[in-house]
């Protein structure tokens, strides 16, 4: 996905270009009762700094947020004026209208103040996220699971169960398109932003950790509450999901301070992949540039530490109630793989759990807490597989995140207190389209594709009863294609020797179609939609569908925003209470 991060990181740098006055955060932003932010006023010229004027409400900023305004003359790499302001917070719920003048430069926005019940509605919250989980991956994970007999399936997932369904919107600040770090840290936050940010409004300067900061969910948490803190990914922890909980940076590829941030913050339990960032410059593997070694200081810091699935399951039921569990350098193997193919890297890190193993380690951790916790879960690989159109990888990973879905509803039926909520953060152009079916005669293999009557149901099996499909190159399997895609060749097959990589790139540093699948009996080249800078397909612009049970789980209704999400969340743990 080489292409796809540069054409992420040139759209977050022309986010702020300067133009009209922007005052962050932007308009029609909700912010919490009495949630730091950062203020930040930025003109689209060099002006005096008698010449301006920032007010809230008809009085003077710095009167109603309680802190000193900072005039910047010129902003490196600018000639504009600036004027920010650190930490503020606004305590009273209501509409506050925002009005920065210099000159004949004016701006105003509005903000939208909110507080919370005076009672908590959940003791618990634990927040599932199949990342990239479309429509598609339900209806695959579903049947390749559970099977289908005359139209119908045969059986359930567990977050087709959860009884209260909102469709939410997934476009960034600067873009109606979007990536897992804005559309993640407006869950987190309840602040849309840019694509590439994390816990910022981006702004126009060079630097990714000096834009306006708005508190995430793990800070707030801190803040309000002794309750605990848990995340869990199949990605690497520091990867745009999980980094979202704590982190602060403009760009999501600022893994090896997201682990400062992690430290900063210190979830109780956090579980994954992504050890490189932890290790200090001198190991070998590392990914960091000092000699912070911080598997020694989350050690120092009272964890108890894990490096592979018998050294999690020896931490479950212990005394030690913070754990650090890293089980792969870089991302953790997709489920396909690692569970039965052993595929991929397994060969290198042979013993890696599953999302549904640590997700059960997690909350027996996290349950010893009489305060409660927030578990963020995270199916990381569903997307990891779906750029590259790799799509039985994708279901499978599906439907590992279901049963971590399952672990989460079984805790829920002996802690009643405890809201649960399944979503993703954005879809991918992904659709089933009927059956591929391998005794169809010829030679052809767009001719072996069945729709409409033609395409009758696949023929997985579930012989041994897990939940996943014995095979998934059966002879009559699910047909499923992207809509976007760079040069590639179709093969219309499970790729059975190892991820799919679609797209290579070429001596003009254009990604083209990698030749290895030419070769494949019937594949078909497929000339991109995309640009030639793209390796993988990309993210779509579609709702995705949120899914929630347990208390305040009520407020899950309609067409909401990513940032509404987190007013549930706040909600839920009261974290703002007003007396009425």
């Amino acid at each position: 996905m080489r292409g796809l991060v540069a054409l992420l990181t040139a759209t977050t740098l022309l986010s702020s270009a300067a133009g009209a006055t922007t005052v962050l955060p932007l308009d029609r932003a909700t912010i919490l009762a009495g949630s730091p932010f950062d203020m930040k006023v930025e003109f689209a010229k060099a002006v005096e700094e008698g010449a301006v004027s920032v007010t809230i409400n008809g009085k003077p900023a710095a009167e109603v947020l309680g802190k000193p305004v900072e005039f910047i003359a010129k902003e490196e790499g600018t000639e504009a004026s600036a004027v920010r302001l650190h930490g503020a917070a606004l305590k009273e719920p209501g509409s506050y209208k925002v009005e920065a003048k210099a000159g004949d430069e004016t701006k105003t926005v509005t903000w939208t103040v909110y507080g919370t019940p005076a009672i908590p509605k959940a003791k618990n919250i634990i927040f599932l996220l199949g990342d990239g989980m479309s429509v598609a991956n339900r209806t695959g994970a579903r049947i390749m699971s559970k099977g289908m007999t005359e139209g119908k399936a045969n059986g359930r997932l567990a977050m087709d169960d959860l009884d209260h369904m909102a469709f939410v919107g997934t476009s960034s600040t600067n873009a109606v398109a979007t990536d897992s770090a804005n559309t993640m840290s407006a869950y987190m936050t309840g602040h849309k932003t840019a694509v590439n940010a994390l816990g910022v409004y981006a702004d126009r300067t060079k630097n990714s950790f000096d834009d306006p900061k708005v508190e995430t969910i793990g800070e707030a948490l801190r803040r309000t509450t002794k309750k605990s803190i848990g995340i869990v990914a199949t990605s690497e922890v520091e990867d745009a999901t999980p980094a979202a909980v704590v982190s602060h940076t403009r760009k999501r590829a600022d893994k090896p301070e997201i682990v400062d941030m992690l430290f900063a913050v210190k979830p109780d339990v956090l579980l994954g992949g992504g050890s490189a960032y932890f290790l200090p410059q001198a190991t070998a593997g590392s990914k960091r540039k000092d000699d912070k070694d911080y598997i020694q200081m989350f050690k120092d810091a009272g964890y108890a530490l894990a490096t592979d699935k018998t050294e999690l399951a020896a931490a479950k039921g212990t005394n030690q109630d913070k754990l650090l569990g890293l089980f792969h350098t870089g991302n953790m193997d997709f489920m396909l793989d690692r569970g039965f193919l052993k595929k991929g890297t397994v060969a290198k890190f042979p013993n890696q759990p599953g999302l549904v193993e640590m997700t059960e380690v997690a909350l027996d951790k996290l349950s010893k807490n009489p305060e409660g916790f927030f578990l963020m879960v995270e199916g990381s690989c569903i997307d990891k597989a779906s750029h590259p159109m790799d799509w039985e990888r994708s279901m499978i990973d599906t439907i590992e995140f279901d049963k971590a879905v399952a672990v989460a509803r079984e805790f829920q039926r002996s802690h009643p207190d405890t809201l649960i909520v399944a979503t993703a953060d954005h879809t991918h152009g992904v659709s089933i389209i009927g059956t591929i079916d391998d005794d169809k005669p010829g030679t052809e293999m767009r001719e072996k594709v069945g729709v409409y009557a033609d395409a009758g149901f696949p023929n997985y099996e579930d012989k041994d009863g897990d939940g996943y499909p014995d095979r998934v190159d059966v002879s009559r399997r699910l047909a499923i294609f992207s809509n976007n895609y760079p040069d590639y060749y179709e093969t219309f097959r499970p790729k059975m020797d190892g991820p799919f990589e679609p797209a290579v790139q070429n001596e003009k540093k254009e990604y083209v179609a990698n030749d290895a699948y030419k070769s494949v009996p019937g594949a078909v080249f497929r000339e991109g939609n995309l640009p030639r800078s793209a390796d993988t397909a990309v993210h779509a612009v579609d709702d995705v569908v949120l899914q929630a049970a347990g208390p305040g789980a009520e407020e899950f209704k309609g067409y909401m925003e990513e940032s509404d999400i987190y007013r549930v969340l706040a909600d839920a743990f009261a974290l703002a209470p007003q007396k009425n």
